[in-house]
C-alpha cells in the first residue's frame, strides 16, 4: 500500500517555475505531487481530502496495532480503566479537567 496515489515527481527548480499555485491547482485537483532535490524526495503537496485519508490511516494503523497487540498478550485478565488511571497518576476527574488538545 502506498499512501500517496500515484505521485508526480517534480525537482524544486520545476515546482520553483510551476509556483505555488500550480502546486496548489494539482493537488487541489487530486493530483499528488513529491518534490524532490538531487532526485530525493524532501515535500509532498496533498489535498486535504489526501491528508484527512492519511491521518484516517494512521488512526486505523494505530488502532490495529493496539488490538493485535492486545490479542498477543491476553491472558485472560482484565484491568479496571479506574486502575490503569491511577497507575498512570490520573482519576476520571482529573482526565476530565484536562484541555481538549492535550
Amino acid at each position: 500500500m502506498t499512501i500517496l496515489h500515484d505521485p508526480r515527481q517534480v525537482s524544486v527548480t520545476e515546482a520553483a517555475q510551476r509556483g505555488v499555485a500550480g502546486l496548489v491547482s494539482d493537488a487541489e485537483h487530486g493530483s499528488d505531487v513529491v518534490v524532490t532535490r538531487r532526485q530525493k524526495p524532501v515535500v509532498a503537496v496533498v489535498s486535504m481530502r489526501r491528508l484527512a485519508e492519511i491521518e484516517e490511516a494512521v488512526a486505523d494503523l494505530h488502532d490495529l496495532a493496539l488490538v493485535l497487540a492486545r490479542s498477543a498478550t491476553d491472558d485472560g485478565r482484565r484491568t479496571s480503566f479506574d486502575d490503569v488511571l491511577t497507575a498512570f497518576g490520573h482519576t476520571r476527574e482529573s482526565i476530565q479537567e484536562l484541555p481538549d488538545d492535550q
